[in-house]
Parts: C-alpha cells; structure tokens; sequence
C-alpha cells in the first residue's frame, strides 16, 4: 500500500510538472511582447555609464528586479486566491498600459526630431566624461530609473502570467508566475549584460595582435559587433512595440467578446485558403490584434494628454 501510494504521489508529482510546462509555455508566449520591450528598455536604461562599471550597474538594476518581484508575485497570487474577478480587469488594464506605452513611443519617434535624441545622447556623454560629476550619484539615479521601469514592466509580465494560467490550480499557479518571473529576470537580464558588453567585446577582438587566418576572423567579427551593436539595440525597440501592440491588442479584445469572435472569425476564413491558410490565419490574427493595440494606444494617448491639459489648467 505504502508503494502505491509513493507511485501514486510520484505521478502527482510528474502530472504537476507536466502541467506547470505546458502553462510556463503558454505563458511565456504571452509575455513575449514585454519582454522584448523590457529588454530594449533596460539596456538603454544603462547607457551613458562607464565602461567599467556597466555590468555592475546591470546586476544593481537586476537585483533591484528580483526585490520588484518579491513584491510583485506574492500580490498578485493574493488577489487570484482573494478576488479572483479582478484578474481579467488587471489583465486589461495591463494590455491598454502596453498599447499605451508602445504608441507614445510611436507618437515620439514620428514628432521628435531625430536631433533631438543625439543632442539628448551628446549631453548624457558629456555629463558621464565630466571629471566634477558625481558618478556614485549618476549610477543611482540610472539604477533608481531602470528599477521602476522594471516594477512597471514586470507588474504586467506577472499579470498576463496570471491570466495565462487563470484557471489551473493554485500551487499551478505559484509554480508557473514564480518561474516565470525567474525566468524572465535572468533572461533579461543576462542579455542586457551581453547586449551593453557587445561593442566591448567587438573592441577587443579588433585589437587582438597577429597576421594569421584567426586573428583576421577575429578582427571581422569584432567589426561586426562594433557596427551591429547600435542597430541591434534599435532592432529590439522595433520589435518589441510592435510586440507591445499585438500583445497588448490581442488581451484588449480576449476581454471584449464581440471583438473577439470577429478576429476568430476572420482569421478562420483566411486559414480556408490552400497551402497558405495557416500562415495566413495566424497573420490574420496578429495584425487584427495590433491594429487593435495602435488604435487602444492612440485613444489611451488622447485621454491622458487631454486628462493633463484639463489638470494643468484648474490648478494654475
């Protein structure tokens, strides 16, 4: 009997596990959008410091992270045990927040002249290279900077993993949002520090000494992480706003039935079509879903800046 058990236990075990996978899966699809925009935003949040003092910077701003997570996790799996009615609300509060956050960026890049982030980078370098500026302050105000954009951006990793994992037993759910979490901070992270050490690393092989077929393949790659660096960074901001719209519009319309059985419906249709039908349905859908994120975010844009205007002007 008592082997039975302990089998019966080990299945248990092995079912859980199996199940705490497939959701970790399902989850970390649907917190892709952040993280690539998490990503993007945290290795420009630690431009501007010193060569040598980047990787401690990194790691500030990741423990910082972790601490954010600890505070994060267990509030959120309160609020499913407590009020688990608010998750869907949270969820897309959380998804008009992304649509948000991706088209003021979009708004930015189309009203900001290109001069006026060079003239921004050109003072960040300066202020870094001058001798009277306090850098043991400058890193501080950088970590303090990048640790609450992470608080905002892991708050909405951790509930769109909870709305992923919305109906899957507690201890599921403890299991897939804290892995999750750990996951993602190390992913972040992890690539962060390789992402500001890329041009380091492209400097280093260009000035490795020698003549031989090694030392000019090492010269060629270190070019191209000199010259690949800057437009990889640029890479993740593209790609995670358009991330942010499709994942941000795709919560948006799961909590709005209409819209949502219409992209069904039409992406349904295109999948019809021979051979292409299945590329198209999940096209379908994805754009359908961030031409619902860019519409949420220029409607979010609207009501906060008219919201800011009316402020301002009853209290002058």
């Amino acid at each position: 009997m008592a082997g039975a058990s302990l089998l019966a236990l080990l299945d248990d075990i092995a079912s859980v596990l199996d199940d705490v996978a497939l959701m970790t899966k399902v989850a970390a699809k649907k917190t892709a959008g952040v993280l690539g925009d998490d990503l993007a935003l945290n290795a420009e949040q630690v431009s501007g410091i010193q060569a040598d003092r980047e990787l401690p910077v990194v790691w500030a701003v990741a423990k910082g992270s972790l601490k954010n997570k600890l505070i994060l996790v267990p509030t959120a799996l309160a609020i499913s045990w407590i009020a688990p009615w608010l998750i869907m609300p949270l969820l897309m509060l959380g998804g008009a927040y992304l649509c948000f956050e991706g088209f003021e960026k979009l708004a930015h890049s189309l009203l900001h002249a290109h001069a006026e982030d060079e003239a921004r980078h050109a003072e960040l370098a300066a202020a870094v290279a001058n001798a009277g500026i306090d850098l043991v302050a400058f890193e501080q105000d950088k970590i303090k900077g990048a640790v609450r954009t992470d608080f905002v951006l892991s708050a909405e990793i951790i509930v769109i993993t909870l709305g992923a994992v919305t109906t899957a037993a507690f201890a599921i759910k403890v299991a897939v949002v804290s892995g999750i979490a750990l996951i993602m901070t190390i992913g972040v992270y992890g690539l962060v520090a390789v992402i500001v050490k890329l041009d380091d690393a492209g400097l280093y092989l260009c000035q490795q000494p020698g003549v031989g077929l090694w030392t000019k393949i090492q010269h060629k790659i270190g070019r191209a992480c000199l010259h690949g660096a800057p437009y990889l960074m640029k890479l993740l901001a593209v790609v995670g706003t358009a991330a942010m719209f499709m994942v941000g519009g795709g919560i948006i319309t799961h909590g709005i039935p209409v819209a949502h059985h219409f992209i069904e419906y039409l992406a349904q249709s295109a999948s019809a079509l021979s051979g292409i039908g299945g590329i198209l349905e999940t096209l379908t859908s994805s754009l359908l879903n961030a031409l619902a994120g860019i519409v949420s975010g220029a409607l979010a844009l609207a009501g906060v800046t008219i919201a800011g205007r009316v402020y301002a002007r009853f209290n002058h």
